[in-house]
Order: C-alpha cells, then sequence, then structure tokens
C-alpha cells in the first residue's frame, strides 16, 4: 500500500512549497491514520506532530467531540449557499467569536481561509475609505518580513522574499517598514536594550503617508512565516496608538496566533489592544476543516450600510462560505478550550520547551532561541560571534527535517529555523520524547556541520 500510494502521487500531485525533484530522494510520507500528537504511517512508523500540521491542530488528530460534531451536522446540513440564507452553526459560531474577541469587534464575514481572511479586511478597509469619500486612501503598510497569504492582495503586503518575488509583477506595491527582528535588528541595536527605535521608523512613514493609507496589517507578537519571530508586547501596543494618532485601520493576522498559541485566546489580548479587523483562521476549526473569519467593528460595518442604489455593498465571497460542517467543527473547538481547560496547558508547555532551548542555545549551530506559548525556534548559524546563516544550498534545515523522521519528529524547518508549533494537547510524557528526541537530532546536526 505504502509504496503504490507513493508511485500514484508522485504521478498526479504536485504538493505545496516543494520541489517536486526532492521527491524522488525523499517521497512523500502516506499517513494511515492520526491519534492525539501522532501521525502513524502504513509502514507501523509513527511521527510526533510536532508542527500541529502547519499550525492548525489545537486539540490533538482524532478527538471524539469534534467527530461527534462533524457526524451530527452531517445528518442535517452539509452546505447552502450563504447569500440570502443562513443556519444554525454560522449564527452559533458568530456569536462564540464575536464573544471571545475584544470587545469592539462586534461583525463577521466567513471566508476559506487565512489568506482569504486577511485578503477580506483588505477589501473592506480600502472600500471603507471609499464609502466615506476618501476613496484615495488605498496604500497598505505592512512589516518587511512579514507573511500574509499567497493570494495576490495578500502578497503584496508580505516581506517574504522566498515566497512571492517571482510574482512581483502582479503587485501593486505598499509600504514596508523593518520587522521587529531582535535577533537581527535591521537598526543595529540590541534586544532588550533598545527604545523600539523599529517602531519609529512606521511612525514616520505614517507621518508622511497617512492620508494615502488605508491600514496597518501585523501578525501580533509572532511572525511566523517570516521565521518565528517573536517581539516585544511594547511594540504591539505602539503599533495600536499609531494607528490612532494616524486614524488608519489596524489589521490584525491572527491566523497562526489565534486560538491559545500564544499562552492567551487571541495573542492582542497580551497588549490588550483592539484592532478594527483580526482575521482568523487555522485553528478555528483544530485543523479539521477549512474556515476563515474576518471580524470587524459597527463603525466599519456602518459605512456599508446603505441603500443598494449607493453602491456601497461589500461585493466578496467564496462558495464554501460558513460551511455548516466547518461552522459546527469550529464551536466543537471552541466548546473544549473550557470544557477540558485548554489555555491552562499553554504554560506548562511553554515551561518545558523553554528548558530544551536553553539547552540547545549550548550548540555551536544554534545562534538564538525564542518562544512564546507553546511556539519556540532556534535559527541555526555558521558563526555564532558573526550571526553568519548557512546559504540556502548548504540546506541545513532539510538536514535536520530528514534526521526528524528518522527519530519520529515531523520538523519541517523555515529555512535555517528549526521551529516548534505544538498542539495544545501535548502531554507530559509526550514532550520529553519529542525533546529527547529533537536534541539528538541537533547534535547529530551539530557534529554534521563541524565534521562533514
Amino acid at each position: 500500500m505504502k509504496e503504490e500510494l507513493i508511485r500514484k502521487d508522485l504521478k498526479y500531485i504536485w504538493h505545496p512549497y516543494t520541489q517536486m525533484k526532492d521527491c524522488e530522494e525523499l517521497p512523500p510520507i502516506p499517513i494511515a491514520r492520526a491519534e492525539g500528537m501522532k501521525l502513524f504511517g502504513y509502514d507501523g512508523n509513527f511521527y510526533y506532530d510536532t508542527i500541529s500540521s502547519w499550525w492548525c491542530n489545537v486539540h490533538g488528530h482524532n478527538h471524539p467531540v469534534i467527530k461527534e460534531a462533524i457526524k451530527t451536522q452531517i445528518d442535517s446540513l452539509e452546505h447552502v449557499l450563504f447569500a440570502g440564507f443562513t443556519h444554525a452553526p454560522a449564527v452559533g459560531l458568530a456569536e462564540r467569536l464575536v464573544g471571545m474577541t475584544p470587545g469592539s469587534l462586534t461583525k463577521v464575514f466567513f471566508s476559506d481561509n487565512g489568506s482569504t481572511a486577511v485578503e477580506v479586511a483588505m477589501k473592506m478597509s480600502l472600500q471603507y475609505w471609499h464609502n466615506i469619500g476618501k476613496g484615495y486612501r488605498n496604500k497598505f503598510l505592512s512589516l518587511d518580513m512579514a507573511y500574509h497569504g499567497d493570494t495576490v492582495a495578500t502578497m503584496n503586503i508580505s516581506g517574504v522574499d522566498l515566497f512571492n518575488k517571482k510574482f512581483k509583477p502582479l503587485f501593486f506595491g505598499s509600504f514596508k517598514a523593518p520587522a521587529p527582528y531582535c535577533y537581527r535588528c535591521p537598526l543595529g541595536k540590541e534586544g532588550g536594550s533598545c527604545s523600539l527605535e523599529c517602531l519609529k521608523a512606521v511612525d514616520d512613514i505614517l507621518e508622511e503617508n497617512s492620508g494615502d493609507i488605508a491600514a496597518v496589517t501585523v501578525e501580533p507578537l509572532l511572525m511566523a512565516a517570516g521565521g518565528m519571530i517573536v517581539y516585544p508586547v511594547e511594540y504591539l501596543k505602539g503599533l495600536r496608538e499609531l494607528c490612532s494618532k494616524y486614524d488608519v485601520h489596524l489589521i490584525a493576522d491572527e491566523v497562526a496566533t489565534g486560538f491559545g498559541r500564544t499562552g492567551k485566546m487571541f495573542a492582542c489580548e497580551h497588549a490588550g489592544i483592539e484592532p478594527d479587523f483580526m482575521c482568523l483562521s487555522k485553528g478555528i476549526t483544530s485543523g479539521y476543516l477549512p474556515i476563515g473569519a474576518t471580524l470587524t467593528t459597527d463603525k466599519v460595518f456602518n459605512a456599508f450600510y446603505d441603500d443598494h442604489e449607493k453602491l456601497k455593498t461589500f461585493y466578496h465571497g467564496h462558495t464554501y462560505t460558513a460551511n455548516p460542517i466547518a461552522c459546527a467543527a469550529a464551536i466543537a473547538s471552541i466548546d473544549l478550550f473550557e470544557k477540558e481547560n485548554t489555555l491552562d496547558r499553554v504554560g506548562r508547555i511553554n515551561e518545558r520547551l523553554a528548558v530544551f532551548l536553553e539547552e540547545m542555545s549550548d550548540l555551536s549551530i544554534v545562534g538564538d532561541t525564542r518562544s512564546i506559548g507553546v511556539v519556540g525556534a532556534m535559527e541555526l548559524v555558521k558563526n555564532r560571534a558573526t550571526k553568519e546563516p548557512f546559504g540556502m544550498n548548504e540546506r541545513i534545515g532539510i538536514e535536520v527535517y530528514k534526521l526528524g523522521l528518522e527519530n519520529g519528529l515531523l520538523l519541517r524547518p523555515l529555512g535555517n529555523i528549526i521551529y516548534f508549533f505544538l498542539p495544545l494537547c501535548a502531554k507530559p510524557e509526550e514532550l520529553e520524547q519529542i525533546f529527547h528526541r529533537a536534541s539528538k537530532v541537533m547534535k547529530i546536526a551539530e557534529k554534521r556541520v563541524l565534521y562533514p
């Protein structure tokens, strides 16, 4: 079965973020089933899912409560168009989201995934200014190492060059500010002892261009695909203050950080801020089914609310908007946070993660470690003193990935960044196994670098 699946996969399928020629040496691994933190192959091997299957699995694979909610919903309604119709799962989910997010967020627009959730916020912000007679405010400001999605608009406000540089002919251009990347400060400052000069750069851009800017988009406290960059709470607070000062929208992209990942239900809570838009996906259903949600304020909503002939309607939608089965899964996932005291586990996981990262910081190839909540990262370098990174052709991340698979770990890297994005269901004994195996992997990788 395993070999036949691989053969047919390589014949018919084009995988995301994958150089398919690499699959000749490292073919995709067929997974037969999953349980909790473990992915089981057809060959009897299992792998600890240390990155929550691309950051979405919160409560573990094959959770009986979420499965039952999906099965129950299938028996009554699988799908219906969401223009002119509604249903109980969508209403229930919207009510739950409004009740648990910052108080100013009162309206929910459903879409299909994280990219579309952010794109909806961008389009709403742009049309808001148009609807109130300020259509010239049509630019966006974001951070130069951000990642907000792979749709055309979200690529424009992303700064991860590797992901999107070939698509620049599609770009409309946006303002970029230096990321608060403390380990490699773009302004040459030392993390923890600076005055947030990187925030001054945002202030400068807004002071000169706020009349043209619709919104600032940010991943609160954790820039995920940009390298699992953790930045200070004070920066996020300051960004909210600048947006208020210059009267531009703040879009909080909580696609990766939402639903407990940082220790709060949403990362914005650490700073006590209320954005004008909040974008959600990934953990909203614990990864069981795709759905996205964009929350916004009454102020934004009311700018679209008018007689039809005034052309203020928000003309945007998706075929699977508010799919009833996905909404039912999301409600079940949210309910589990209370039933299982899910957030209470984050502190325990973070403590054990911090101990592991401290141990790994002694390795010669680990230049920096950082963590927040259940997310932790190691940045691998050739020279700790100079912070010289490994080159793309050296593929140190892929080497660690291979070693991880050999030791029953899914450790998919971000270039030179080896990271953990752990499910909140991780048990103490599982954490011990994971970090014991990961320590072995990292020490082997160090030896191979030192003694090639």
